[in-house]
């Protein structure tokens, strides 16, 4: 089976359509798959609601889907670099389930596994846990969280085989192996392919039965969110 597309957008055809929920790697515009956003906000289409860490920038990484109103929904935990997404949230045009990051990262983690909920110390007692059960262990409270599965979830890695084993570069790892297992197909965009067996088994972070589609993206923009220098 090759696994191995020639461009983001074949990556793509015949897999997203509207109304799904689109699961999305990166932290902040650290290890987004950049082309494959890019595709997607090409494909045209729409209601979609997207996981993620965070909504991009404006004009950047999920962003782009932003401006162009194709999310109604966001599962994130942190917005704050994206006025688009602020003016949209205010006015009503868009919804939003606030989640802690360590539940979203388990959330993705425990979707991936076939675990359908967990128990969690994290918003007992804020407007988290509002509406959802709360049971007691060992005399503390613990608020259930469901996992997520996402209809498709788009990846980004630094280096895949042909068979879709994958290694992530440094921090660029970050919700990437979890956005990766919580797919029900995943789409991987990397800037390095390589035959199999090329890739020592204990240097793969992503194994390749997590993962349906590849893209190579050689030379990704790689912007930078907050880019603070020294003063002359």
């Amino acid at each position: 089976m090759n696994k191995v597309y020639p461009d983001a957008a074949s990556a793509l055809a015949g897999i997203v359509q509207d109304g799904q929920t689109i699961a999305v790697g990166g932290f902040g515009l650290c290890g987004i798959p950049e082309a494959l956003i890019g595709a997607l906000r090409d494909s045209g289409v729409t209601k979609l609601t997207a996981i993620s860490n965070n909504a991009g920038v404006d004009g950047f990484g999920l962003g782009q889907l932003l401006s162009t109103r194709q999310i109604k929904k966001m599962i994130a935990s942190y917005v704050g670099e994206n006025k688009e997404f602020a003016r949209q949230f205010l006015a009503g045009e868009l919804e939003l389930e606030f989640t802690p990051q360590g539940t979203l990262a388990e959330k993705l983690r425990a979707g991936g596994a076939g675990i359908p909920a967990f128990f969690t110390k994290t918003g007992v007692g804020t407007i988290v846990a509002n509406g959802k059960e709360i049971r007691e262990f060992d005399g503390e409270q613990y608020v259930m969280e469901r996992s997520l599965v996402a209809d498709v979830s788009l990846v980004k890695a630094y280096m895949a085989d042909r068979a879709g084993n994958l290694v992530y570069r440094k921090t660029a790892r970050n919700f990437n192996p979890n956005v990766a297992m919580a797919g029900k197909i995943t789409i991987v965009e990397v800037e390095k392919l390589v035959e199999i067996g090329e890739i020592d088994p204990d240097d793969v972070h992503t194994p390749s039965i997590f993962v349906h589609r590849i893209v190579v993206n050689a030379n990704p923009e790689k912007r930078i969110e907050q880019r603070t220098v020294r003063a002359d």
